[in-house]
């Protein structure tokens, strides 16, 4: 009896431990899944903390949109306000030099016979300060308005683009992380043409995107993007997206596995080096590129984190004709790019402004000329209107005496002289008489004394 109490005494102990063991391993599975899914946890608050984090910047960027809306109507009211102003102001400065000219005509046609050249030059070279400051306000005022009403609805437009590819943005950079490489194409092409946009350079004019060019053998190529320069030059830019390793190196929660995932991602980027390398872009037909190509690495930590760890990579590059770029440096060498334009347009501008100048210029001294040249005909015809004056109203038997005379002597007339002007040649004529007869009467006193 005993000895069935101890046997069924060691049953239960084995069977309590068996279940208690039971136990602890079930505990131990479920800590394991909890950390497992702890960890899955967490990476997917950190992407929605990012997704989070990117609607917030949307709606910023919507209201700093609605922001600019407002500001650029107000600029467009103050515009044409201007406008309206500069407008009337034209019309009332062209009638007051109208004005001006003609009383400066009419005053110098009345003194013309007394007045020199000399003269009439200091007259007409303050007139000339004025009309050319006049000028140099007027274009300074407009090109000033014009500038910003430009810079305003070019800065507009960048954000509603930016705003309709914010959403875009997101899917496509979720895509790419999962390994899709159309995807990934895609959107380092998208970081691309933000950053073209951003730097102020026109698509179409200053850069061209996806253009398709021959080689010397007739194959086809067709780079990223191709970035004018003044002066007919080009630079190439090529997008690189390798996120695959970068993306593993990214996630790896082992060291070992890191420093892997890292070597795969520098060796991705030096094939991609070399094969760019072999495409020989620079001397495609159609472009005038420069002896290199801009490799464009999208992602900021990737291009830092591969230099970091592969300092000889810019010069492997730079050997094979390649610079290797991220998004600050690209950033960069765009807006440098974009200051250039500016530069050779301001230039440009310099000199058409100096040739229209001159031009303006000479139609002035012209203009002098042809003045010169009235007041010359002027001075003759009054030199012969005085002396057709003197042999119609002055002098002894003037003209207007002489009809007058006829008309007293019983001519037929149906009119009369005006009295002033016929009074002022009958009055001519008397002293001349007068002088006649002293003299007369003086050369009669001199026979007498002989």
């Amino acid at each position: 009896m005993d000895m069935m109490v101890t046997l069924l005494a060691l049953l239960l102990l084995v069977g309590a431990t068996a279940a208690l063991f039971f136990v602890l391993h079930q505990a131990q599975i479920a800590r394991l899944a909890e950390a497992t899914v702890t960890a899955r946890l967490q990476a997917r608050e950190a992407e929605l903390a990012n997704l989070q984090q990117k609607l917030i910047s949307l709606h910023s960027l919507r209201e700093e949109n609605a922001s600019l809306k407002t500001r650029l109507t107000l600029e467009l009211q103050q515009f044409e306000q201007k406008q309206t102003l500069l407008n009337d102001s034209k019309e009332q400065l062209s009638v007051a030099f109208k004005n001006i000219a003609n009383e400066i005509f009419e005053d110098k046609s009345k003194k013309f016979a007394s007045t020199s050249k000399e003269s009439l030059a200091m007259v007409l070279n303050p007139l000339q300060e004025k009309i050319l400051s006049f000028e140099k306000k007027v274009e300074e005022t407009y090109q000033k308005e014009s500038n910003e009403r430009f810079s305003l609805a070019k800065e507009i437009k960048n954000l509603q683009e930016l705003n309709s590819k914010i959403s875009a943005d997101a899917v496509n950079l979720t895509n790419a992380l999962k390994g899709d490489n159309k995807a990934q194409g895609n959107w380092g092409e998208f970081v691309l043409e933000s950053l073209l946009e951003k730097s102020g350079l026109v698509k179409g004019r200053e850069y061209e995107v996806q253009v398709s060019l021959k080689a010397e053998d007739g194959s086809k190529s067709q780079p990223d993007v191709v970035v004018h320069l003044p002066e007919s030059k080009d630079i190439i830019i090529d997008s690189k997206v390798s996120l695959k390793a970068w993306d593993a190196y990214a996630s790896a929660a082992e060291d070992t596995e890191r420093v892997n995932q890292l070597k795969l991602h520098l060796h991705s980027i030096r094939q991609h080096i070399k094969g760019l390398s072999a495409k020989d872009y620079q001397n495609l037909a159609g472009v005038n590129s420069l002896d290199y190509v801009l490799l464009f690495l999208p992602i900021e930590a990737a291009f830092s984190m591969a230099l970091q760890h592969d300092p000889e990579l810019f010069q492997f590059a730079f050997e094979r004709n390649i610079i290797f770029v991220g998004p600050t440096t690209l950033l960069t060498t765009l807006k440098t790019v974009h200051n250039l334009w500016r530069l050779a347009q301001q230039s440009q501008n310099a000199v058409e402004i100096a040739e229209q100048a001159g031009r303006l210029y000479d139609k002035f001294v012209a203009f002098v000329a042809d003045l010169d040249e009235i007041g010359a005909k002027i001075d003759a015809s009054k030199k012969s209107f005085d002396k057709a004056h003197n042999k119609l109203q002055s002098g002894t038997g003037n003209l207007i005496k002489r009809v007058e005379t006829l008309r007293k002597l019983g001519a037929k007339t149906s009119k009369k002289q005006n009295t002033d002007r016929l009074n002022s040649a009958l009055d001519a004529d008397v002293p001349a008489a007068t002088n006649l007869l002293a003299t007369v009467v003086e050369n009669d006193d001199d026979e007498s004394d002989d």
